[in-house]
């Protein structure tokens, strides 16, 4: 089976590769980072080195088995576009997903410049999303490399949000996630700064997911903007527009 999700925009993960490393400031309190060390504590064989960036073969085909089609967020605990993440590792990753079209791919990278380095190489496919983590306004180059890719579907995953981003340029984007930082030690996150992202997202037609206020306490911060529930996704904007 799966590995369930609790992340409110996807609905399991998988994990052919784990542990990771520090680049930027979104990156100070990981949570995966938290959580590789406790399943390693719990003797889990596939964090027996623990946040040590690790690849894991014996997982890479588990996506062929479930005969379910699900939305499945690739890495949920590391980074496939990681240096120490082999070119021809990232190539097999791809071919499962490619194998496994009944399913929808999401990955989230830090790395985008190795993103559009290797992007010529990649087999693209329409159930592959790719996607950038972008914590403030400093860190928007990686939307500028997400854009010149070739994936069908761009979004970004604004969290944990850490700053203001005034001026998000969303040519070419299809989705934008945006949230709190939680967990202990967890920076606040200013309300203005998610509303006027939200602004942005509406006036340019980009679906926008509010996933989270975070804080120590997440579940009883909720997810509630402006007195409403955002879960926008690509796919609800194009059965929208397929109505009008």
């Amino acid at each position: 089976m799966a590995s369930h999700s609790a992340i409110e925009w996807t609905e399991s993960t998988w994990n052919p590769v784990t542990g990771c490393t520090k680049i930027s400031a979104g990156c100070k309190n990981c949570y995966a980072e938290r959580m590789a060390k406790r399943l390693r504590a719990m003797g889990q064989r596939n964090y027996r080195n623990g946040f040590r960036v690790t690849l894991h073969e014996h997982a890479l085909e588990l996506p062929l088995r479930w005969k379910k089609p699900q939305v499945i967020f690739v890495n949920s605990m590391s980074d496939l576009f990681h240096r120490s993440v082999p070119t021809g590792y990232v190539h097999r990753v791809f071919d499962v997903m490619r194998q496994a079209d009944w399913h929808q791919f999401q990955i989230l990278t830090k790395r985008s410049e190795r993103l559009l380095q290797i992007d010529p190489q990649l087999e693209w496919a329409s159930n592959i999303w790719m996607g950038v983590s972008v914590e403030n306004a400093v860190c928007c180059d990686r939307i500028d490399h997400l854009r010149e890719t070739h994936a069908p579907v761009k979004f970004l995953s604004l969290e944990p949000l850490l700053g203001p981003i005034p001026d998000l340029d969303l040519r070419g984007i299809d989705w934008v996630i945006v949230g709190g930082e939680s967990g202990p030690r967890s920076r606040p996150m200013d309300p203005a700064w998610v509303v006027d992202i939200c602004d942005q997202c509406v006036r340019a037609g980009v679906p926008f997911f509010f996933k989270q206020w975070g804080g120590v306490n997440k579940k009883r911060a909720g997810r509630l903007l402006e007195g409403r529930i955002w879960d926008e996704m690509p796919e609800m904007t194009t059965l929208e527009r397929q109505v009008v």
